[in-house]
C-alpha cells in the first residue's frame, strides 16, 4: 500500500511540471510534421517516418527523461520534505521505486501520445499502415525512455542537492550520449585504443570496440533497431548467425534491461543506507 501512496502522490505533484510538457509537447510536433510533409511527397513511406523519429528519440528522450526525473529524490532532500514523505510511513524503497513508476508512467504517456498523433495521421494520410512495425518502434522507444528514466532516478537517490543532481545528469548525457557512441579519438572507444593500442602495444578487434559502444543506452537502442525494421531497410544487415551473441540485437535489449535494473539498485542501496538528518 505504501508504494502505491508514493505513485499517487508523485504523479499528482509532477504532472504539472511544465519543462517536461514543453519538451515532450516538442517531440509530438516533431512527430506531426514528420508524418504529414512525409505523405506529400509522391512516395509516402511510414517507414520512413518511423526511422526519423527513431532517430529523433536519441536526442529527445533522455531529455524528457532527466528533466522529469532528476529532481525526484535529491529535490526532495534538499527541500526537506522526504523526512515528512517518509514519516507517512513509506519506506525508503517505496519512495525510490515508487517515484520510478510515476516518473516512468508520464514519460511514456508523453512519448505515446506523440505517435498516438503519428498513427492518427499515418491512418488518415498514408496507403498503408505498417502496424507491426509501428508497434515494434513504438516498444522500443518506450523501452529506451524506461532506460533513461531509471538513470535518472538512480542519480537522484545518489545525490543530495539540485545542483549535484542536475551536474551529475548533464554530465551522464554528455559522456554516455555523445563521447561515448562516436568514433573520435576523445570517445571512449578512442581512450582504450590509446591504452592498448597506443600504450601496451594490444590490438583491440572489431568486436570488442563495437561491444563497448553498444554499452551505452543509446548505442544498444540503436542497435536494437534492426528488431523492428525490415532487413535491408536504410543498409540494415540481415541477421547473421556467426555474429557473436553479444553484438546481435536481441542482446542490446539485455543491456538496456540492465540501464533500468542496476542504476534504481544503486541508487536505493545508497539512498537506504544515507543518514538524512
Amino acid at each position: 500500500m505504501s508504494l502505491r501512496a508514493v505513485v499517487s502522490k508523485d504523479f499528482k505533484d509532477v504532472r504539472r511540471a511544465k519543462l517536461l510538457w514543453f519538451v515532450g509537447g516538442i517531440y509530438t510536433l516533431f512527430a506531426a510534421l514528420f508524418f504529414y510533409t512525409g505523405s506529400t511527397g509522391q512516395d509516402p513511406s511510414v517507414l520512413r517516418q518511423l526511422w526519423n523519429m527513431s532517430g529523433l528519440a536519441i536526442l529527445f528522450i533522455p531529455l524528457v527523461a532527466l528533466v522529469a526525473a532528476y529532481l525526484a529524490v535529491a529535490g526532495e532532500r534538499e527541500s526537506g520534505s522526504i523526512k515528512f514523505l517518509l514519516s507517512i510511513p513509506n519506506r525508503r524503497r517505496d519512495v525510490v521505486f515508487g517515484k520510478f513508476l510515476s516518473r516512468a508512467a508520464l514519460v511514456c504517456g508523453a512519448i505515446a501520445v506523440a505517435f498516438a498523433v503519428g498513427a492518427a495521421l499515418t491512418a488518415a494520410l498514408y496507403p498503408a499502415v505498417k502496424l507491426a512495425t509501428f508497434a515494434r518502434v513504438v516498444g522500443l522507444v518506450l523501452y529506451f525512455a524506461l532506460a533513461y528514466v531509471a538513470v535518472a532516478i538512480g542519480i537522484s537517490a545518489l545525490t543530495a542537492s539540485r545542483s549535484r543532481a542536475m551536474a551529475a545528469s548533464v554530465g551522464y548525457f554528455f559522456v554516455f550520449n555523445v563521447l561515448w557512441i562516436q568514433g573520435s579519438a576523445f570517445s571512449v572507444v578512442g581512450a582504450l585504443r590509446f591504452v592498448f593500442e597506443d600504450t601496451l602495444g594490444v590490438a583491440l578487434s572489431a568486436n570488442t570496440e563495437t561491444f563497448v559502444q553498444s554499452l551505452s543506452p543509446a548505442a544498444a537502442y540503436l542497435q536494437s533497431l534492426r528488431l523492428a525494421f525490415p532487413d535491408g531497410y536504410r543498409d540494415i544487415p540481415p541477421a547473421d548467425p556467426s555474429t557473436p551473441f553479444y553484438l546481435q540485437a536481441e542482446f542490446a535489449l539485455v543491456i538496456l534491461a540492465a540501464w533500468i535494473l542496476l542504476p534504481l539498485l544503486v541508487g536505493y542501496l545508497r539512498f537506504e543506507r544515507t543518514d538524512l538528518g
